[in-house]
């Protein structure tokens, strides 16, 4: 059976209006016009949709039940469209982001709250991971957009620097560096180190740095979990070193702070996307929330800025 909208819509004007003459001039069409489209649209269900007398145009029972068929099916077209103009418009629609877990509990909250207050029926997800998952998750396009460090090149990723954030080390209120305003890598060479596991983008920076500096840190336990690095820490177990967008998750314990200079070591923050997957008008938009931010936010964190 083929019915076009256009027949259904008119259908449901007839029935609401109760007239062919007052749905006709709702719809700017003349009477005869949606008279001859009834009488098609009864041919093709081998029905009748209205009684028609002098006085009175009444829809039949088998007319009411196309109706509310018809209604249901025109008006879900409607949303579809509606949503779909919405995808288009950046109003409506996903937008699937992965990111480090310290930029995801950081650096991303007042980008989020800015673009959700524009775009409220936006569906918006964050998937936080190491660094190597949150570019695989990019490459195998299981998210549109990804918030990372960006340690090295990655010629076939779009890469969008943001923010960076320079190396500190960590330490109790009573250690002896905390009489000192800046430290060397080179001067934590003879301290217990606490340090992030291998697969975390903090560890990797740290490992490049103690080469730089000509040092091997005395390692005496390593974590992957930024709080669980930072009760050891306080527990006086050894120092440990952590860029700026970390130091607020790890305030509970208490430790005190110092940047850590030659070399003076920051982290590349990026919005990292594959130049081959097109975005939707609403991934576009995020990405221009992040823009205002960048102009418009407070500091992030200490030693951090962004770009």
């Amino acid at each position: 059976m083929d019915l076009t909208l256009q027949q259904l819509r008119l259908v449901l004007a007839v029935h609401d209006a109760g007239s062919f003459t007052l749905a006709g001039e709702q719809l700017h069409l003349a009477q005869s016009s949606m008279s001859r489209t009834v009488r098609e649209v009864e041919r093709k269900l081998d029905i009748t949709l209205f009684e028609r007398t002098t006085r009175n145009l009444i829809t039949t029972p088998e007319g009411r039940e196309f109706c509310r068929v018809a209604r249901r099916m025109v008006e879900a077209f409607d949303a579809g469209i509606n949503h779909f103009e919405g995808f288009l418009a950046g109003s409506r629609g996903r937008v699937r982001i992965a990111a480090l877990p310290s930029l995801a509990a950081i650096l991303l909250p007042p980008v989020v709250s800015a673009y959700r207050a524009e775009h409220p029926e936006v569906e918006l997800s964050i998937e936080d991971d190491m660094s190597d998952g949150v570019l695989r998750r990019v490459r195998t396009g299981v998210v549109d957009l990804a918030v990372t460090v960006v340690p090295e090149p990655l010629p076939d990723l779009q890469v969008r620097p943001i923010a960076a954030d320079r190396f500190c080390c960590v330490f109790p209120p009573s250690h002896p560096f905390a009489e000192r305003r800046q430290l060397d890598w080179a001067e934590l060479a003879d301290q217990p180190h606490v340090a992030f596991e291998p697969s975390s983008s903090i560890r990797q920076h740290a490992e490049r740095a103690f080469t730089m500096a000509r040092v091997r840190p005395d390692l005496v336990l390593e974590s992957r979990n930024i709080t669980t690095v930072a009760g050891l820490v306080a527990a006086g177990l050894g120092v440990a070193v952590m860029p700026g967008l970390v130091l607020p998750l790890v305030q509970f314990a208490g430790l005190e702070h110092r940047a850590l200079g030659r070399p003076e070591i920051s982290r590349r923050i990026a919005v990292v996307r594959d130049p081959n997957r097109p975005l939707a008008a609403a991934s576009e938009a995020f990405m221009t929330a992040i823009g205002r931010t960048q102009r418009s936010a407070d500091p992030l964190a200490p030693e951090t800025t962004w770009l």
